[in-house]
């Protein structure tokens, strides 16, 4: 597959070498050169047979992630307009107040996830996967030894296996947990999961696991 990941974060970096550890072309999408290029060329070094480039804009691709904070993803959402029709759309935030970072800015009977469906419209097929996951063990596709399980919510069962085959292909583990709405509950264990990194100290290298 290609795929834009727009963001050249840590988990842009991240989503970025679990694509080209599985196999796939990567587009960095940036409106700044400068961290988009230093990001492509990072990946170039550590898959030199892999297909990594940068961009200013969304480009015509299998799969866009969108590697942002909530209120990030949805300009980008608006911005990419007819440039993403027929693609998969990979929601990955978790819509935190970052003021606070105590409780969520989306309504109670809406998600993240569907919010951007409603801006893309039907031509695109939002899928929400990667938010209760951290850089750290995403980048290496597991955690303490066990492999990373991405956990999947969409209302298209082919934009949710597409994405379960990027997931495989990673060497992580896809669960689909049902229709876009269930994004809700993925949002709030993804708040959940945030909020309790400093009271255990966990680092950020915490993993959901899901048994056996």
């Amino acid at each position: 597959m290609q795929i834009n990941i727009v963001g050249p974060g840590n988990m842009g970096r991240a989503i970025a070498t679990r694509a080209l550890a599985g196999g796939h072309g990567v587009c960095l999408v940036h409106p700044e050169a400068d961290p988009a290029r230093a990001l492509a060329e990072e990946l170039k070094q550590r898959f030199p047979d892999g297909e990594s480039d940068w961009t200013a804009s969304v480009e015509a691709a299998d799969v866009t992630v969108l590697a942002l904070w909530y209120d990030a993803a949805l300009q980008a959402a608006r911005s990419a307009g007819a440039a993403l029709a027929g693609q998969v759309l990979v929601d990955i935030c978790n819509p935190i107040d970052v003021s606070t970072m105590d409780g969520r800015v989306t309504p109670p009977d809406s998600s993240a996830a569907e919010e951007i469906q409603q801006i893309v419209g039907t031509d695109v097929k939002v899928v929400k996967a990667f938010n209760t996951t951290f850089a750290g063990p995403l980048t290496a596709g597991e955690g303490h030894d066990f492999p990373l399980d991405v956990l999947i919510a969409g209302d298209d069962s082919a934009a949710k296996d597409k994405i379960a085959e990027f997931v495989r292909s990673g060497a992580m583990r896809p669960f689909d947990v049902g229709p876009l709405r269930r994004a809700r509950e993925l949002e709030a264990m993804g708040f959940l999961h945030i909020a309790i990194q400093q009271p255990l100290e966990l680092n950020w290298q915490s993993a959901i696991k899901i048994l056996p």
